[in-house]
């Protein structure tokens, strides 16, 4: 297995990874014809390689490079949940973990498919999970969910070792309870999602409570879709 990792991890060597200011995605430089990649986030992209498919890596900037030792940490204290994929190793510059199928929720709005109640159980469930584990199950939200087969797998676990609350999932489970019947099977606009998630950023400036954001969100979403 370990053999298999490292021969396919050759194809990424060309590809660096760099962060940028404000939160936002990194920036991918050179390229790679043996991998694609499959997720950006704020501190990381994520590669599968083409002649071991099963296996996903997890790249770093490298200004972040610290936080990689951090997460592998965090795996090894989840190991044997099926709500969270599988590290297999580390090196100074990825995690190498295991490649999951699935569709995001966000892609799942982006496309109009269907997210089923049990897939918001299965979270509550993995963050219980996650407690147990004396860890701090926070920054979920709908790009590090995936679902798979009406089931949850949850894809992200770099923030468990913060404290605090970021209230992102309590406030999308709400939604989900509150709202979600309204535009359940209609595709909404990409460069909408991405005005939502900018305006829940600056929520707390121009909004008295999320129920007031949400009003507002579903406004323009029903205005939009008409």
């Amino acid at each position: 297995m370990q053999n298999e990792w490292q021969k396919a991890s050759e194809s990424l060597s060309n590809i660096i990874v760099l962060s940028n200011p404000n939160n936002q995605p990194v920036t991918i430089k050179g390229d790679s014809e043996g991998a694609r990649c499959i997720g950006v986030g704020t501190d990381a992209a994520v590669f599968q390689s083409y002649c071991a498919p099963e296996y996903a890596f997890k790249i770093y900037a490298e200004d972040r490079l610290d936080k990689i030792e951090a997460e592998e940490r965090v795996y090894q204290q989840l190991e044997g949940s099926s709500f969270f994929s599988t590290c297999f190793a580390s090196t100074d510059r990825f995690l190498v973990l295991s490649y999951e199928e699935g569709i995001t929720l966000f892609d799942c709005l982006l496309q109009g498919v269907h997210i089923p109640e049990r897939v918001i159980h299965d979270v509550e469930d993995a963050r219980e999970y996650v407690r147990q584990k004396a860890l701090n199950p926070r920054d979920i939200h709908l790009k590090n969910i995936l679902m798979q087969n009406g089931r949850a797998k949850i894809l992200d676990v770099s923030e468990y070792i913060q404290p605090g609350n970021d209230y992102r999932w309590e406030h999308l489970k709400e939604a989900y309870g509150r709202y979600y019947h309204l535009m359940d099977g209609r595709p909404i606009p990409f460069w909408l999602l991405e005005t939502i998630r900018k305006w829940y950023h600056q929520r707390q400036k121009n909004f008295p409570s999320f129920e007031d954001f949400m009003h507002f969100v579903l406004k323009h979403i029903t205005f939009k879709n008409k």
